[in-house]
């Protein structure tokens, strides 16, 4: 198995708006191809920002590759994405203003199965 955890801080303002975008336009997707969202959270505000994280799990890590490769050419899909984006000020400007970081790496388990 391969996991993933993909990591968020948000501007508060713009919580309600990405999760949003998440449940409507990147969820259906990523499941339309096989991802495992294992669970997705966020914390409490602080100082403007909340945290939000995902875990996903795949069969391996060519499998998650060959998944991303399927969303990444999913018309219908990125045309969704570029129209979530262009409603709230385009790309450029919802990465530079409301997303302060983005991570995106492996975990692994700490628990022998």
């Amino acid at each position: 198995m391969f996991y993933r955890k993909k990591t968020y801080q948000v501007k508060s303002d713009f919580v309600v708006a990405f999760n949003k975008h998440f449940n409507e336009n990147l969820l259906p997707t990523q499941r339309k191809y096989g991802s495992r969202l294992v669970g997705r959270w966020m914390t409490t505000e602080q100082d403007g920002l909340v945290e939000i994280f995902a875990i996903w799990e795949y069969d391996s890590y060519e499998a998650y590759v060959q998944i991303e490769e399927k969303v990444r050419g999913d018309q219908e899909h990125v045309k969704r994405v570029i129209e979530w984006y262009n409603r709230h000020g385009g790309r450029d400007h919802v990465i530079s203003e409301q997303l302060v970081s983005v991570i995106d790496e492996e975990i692994y388990s700490t628990v022998e199965r």
